[in-house]
């Protein structure tokens, strides 16, 4: 055993003057090729190359979703829930880097009974083992070389975790803003689509009127009214439920700004037409976009912290060394704790190794490899559904704005054959059929048009949601 312990003193001393940290240094990964490039889906005449705004919201130029936006961050509760979080991941790395200081503990107590070291002293003495009490008051110190980094693998696991948590709160302010972007819109495009079925019963009750007077002054068939009144109550019937989608947008956006439904923003009912942007969308490139985004972030940040972790599970391979001292009294006699003859002392190293099985450490080695590895795959993944995301709603976007222009051209041809037929029906140069036609056609055209509108607003806040903005803390 000496001669292990002789063996040892040139690793040790060879440890200290090199400050050896075992382990894989940590070096970010690259992004997967391609990733950094421009975004393939971008429509010049809708997006432009430039950097996104963080605070997104403002391209909108909308003081009410400003305010909107500004109260959920404040007390939004699965954002308090991530910065308690993010406060406990912290914590935790104020733990770690005591490591790197001496530890120090008070000992203040007495026991009645027998004392080994007491009886044995007695012995020498040539007298006969006591029950007596022991008093002692020591302050004992110890402190880890950290010969191999375990503690300063440690430090960086924290910290990497820490960061990690930071990247998490800040998604979660991503998600916070948009929902919160997303109901208050959603209120306002359902407000245009109430208004825009409200203003299609007017028309078609009025033509139901008509028909009505028609057919009292023997110009139509009762089968013209019955089927023109089967039309209001067919329009009547759509007003409803878009009612009730607007009061659990509503209660939606209630609960992200962190109230009971009885505190619900009424105010916000008052919007009718959605917020529009006043200038193309800011997209930027890939580059920009993994830079920006959380979850890329967080991804990254918890590969370093499983790196790290191989460290500390290979620096348990090797001996761990302390060194302790320790300072006080004992005495049988409470009041003698003070003084010379009370006083105990002592210092020197002591060396703890998991030799020769060492089969737990290495295979919480290969444990923290494949965790790291594991890491590694995630953090690949993570990119790819960032880029993915993005694309996808650049893609959406694009679309329905085509199938809103194509929407907004049947619509002026729908209400230019309503003007037409509604005149010639008077006229009697057509059937009050006709006419019924023409108002379904009016009916579906506004209809859609603005549900389109509904569509694109929200497929507007999906790409400022794929494009991560909305964590950093800018003014509101």
């Amino acid at each position: 055993m000496v001669g292990g312990v002789r063996a040892l003193v040139p690793l040790i001393v060879g440890a200290l003057l090199s400050g050896c940290v075992v382990g894989p240094d940590y070096v970010a990964p690259p992004p997967p090729q391609g990733a950094s490039g421009p975004l393939v889906s971008v429509n010049p005449a809708l997006e432009a190359d430039t950097t996104a705004p963080d605070a997104w919201w403002k391209l909108y130029s909308d003081p009410t979703l400003d305010g909107l936006l500004a109260q959920a961050f404040a007390a939004n509760t699965d954002l308090a829930a991530a910065e308690a979080n993010l406060s406990s991941a912290r914590a935790v790395l104020e733990a770690a880097r005591a490591g790197r200081y001496p530890s120090t503990v008070i000992k203040s107590g007495g026991t009645y009974g027998r004392d080994a070291a007491t009886d044995e002293i007695l012995e020498i003495g040539g007298h006969p083992p006591q029950t007596t009490w022991l008093f002692d008051d020591v302050l004992d110190v110890s402190y880890e070389f950290d010969l191999f980094g375990r503690v300063r693998r440690s430090v960086e696991a924290s910290r990497a975790d820490a960061q990690a948590a930071a990247a998490s709160r800040d998604a979660l302010r991503i998600t916070v803003a948009a929902e919160t972007a997303r109901a208050y819109v959603q209120i306002c495009t359902l407000g245009e689509q109430l208004s825009v079925a409200r203003r299609s019963l007017d028309i078609v009750a009025k033509e139901a009127q008509i028909t009505a007077d028609r057919h009292a002054a023997g110009a139509n068939s009762r089968f013209d009214v019955v089927r023109a009144e089967g039309l209001v109550a067919q329009v009547r019937a759509a007003i409803p439920p878009l009612e009730g989608q607007r009061r659990a947008a509503l209660f939606q956006l209630t609960a992200l700004l962190g109230r009971t439904p009885a505190n619900a923003p009424s105010e916000v009912l008052a919007c009718v037409k959605p917020p529009r942007l006043t200038g193309l969308i800011p997209v930027g490139d890939g580059a920009a976009l993994l830079k920006r985004r959380p979850d890329v972030r967080q991804a990254e940040r918890r590969l370093a912290s499983a790196t790290a972790r191989i460290g500390i599970a290979t620096a348990d391979l090797y001996p761990r060394i302390k060194l302790g001292g320790l300072y006080g009294g004992a005495s049988s006699d409470i009041g003698a704790l003070g003084g010379e003859n009370a006083l105990i002392w002592g210092v020197g190293p002591s060396v703890s190794w998991a030799f020769p099985n060492q089969a737990e450490p290495r295979a919480r080695v290969r444990q923290a490899k494949a965790g790291a590895a594991a890491a590694l795959a995630g953090f690949d993944s993570v990119v790819l559904q960032a880029l993915k995301e993005t694309e996808q709603s650049l893609v959406a976007y694009s679309a329905e704005l085509d199938r809103r222009q194509s929407l907004g051209e049947a619509q002026e041809k729908a209400h230019e054959a309503y003007a037409l037929a509604h005149g010639e029906v008077l006229a009697g140069s057509i059937s009050t059929l006709d006419l019924l036609i023409t108002e379904q056609a009016l009916v579906a055209a506004d209809t859609a048009v603005a549900a389109s509108d509904a569509v694109l607003a929200q497929d507007q806040i999906a790409v400022f949601k794929a494009l991560g903005g909305g964590w950093a803390r800018s003014p509101i």
